[in-house]
């Protein structure tokens, strides 16, 4: 059963406020992964204090790179069920988490960071890992 809309609404607009562009339904997912070309985040958002209190806070600041991708997108686990378990499709090798980041470029995963490389990590940590992957996969300053 999805979480209260009322409870993410917070977690929402902090992503959004980043830049994200939500991703709420299998087909949204399908319209933005499906035929890649450039690069594209995908974060896995979520409620759990312990890690996605620190996730969305280091992309917010691995954002401030020269060096992003070309999108960001993000699903919310525990509420859009669907578009959640379609965009895990696209990382299928790696075993579901959340909160995660997926890093694609064109239609590839380059990267990944597990919601157990978030736990215990400070946001500066989590960002220095992201910032080093954007500088090395995504190579154009946007």
């Amino acid at each position: 059963m999805p979480y209260d809309p009322r409870l993410v609404a917070p977690m929402r607009d902090e992503m959004v406020r980043m830049g994200a562009k939500e991703l709420k339904t299998a087909g949204e997912v399908d319209d933005a992964l499906g035929d890649q070309r450039g690069t594209t985040l995908v974060f896995v958002n979520s409620v759990c204090g312990c890690a996605a209190g620190n996730a969305r806070p280091a992309l917010a600041l691995a954002l401030g790179n020269a060096v992003r991708p070309g999108h960001i997108v993000t699903v919310f686990a525990g509420q859009d069920v669907d578009a959640t378990a379609r965009a895990r499709q696209y990382f299928a090798e790696y075993a579901p988490s959340s909160p995660s980041m997926a890093l694609f470029r064109d239609g590839e995963v380059v990267h990944f960071i597990h919601r157990h490389q978030i736990e215990g990590q400070s946001p500066q940590a989590v960002a220095a890992n992201l910032t080093a992957a954007f500088d090395k996969y995504c190579g154009a300053t946007v």
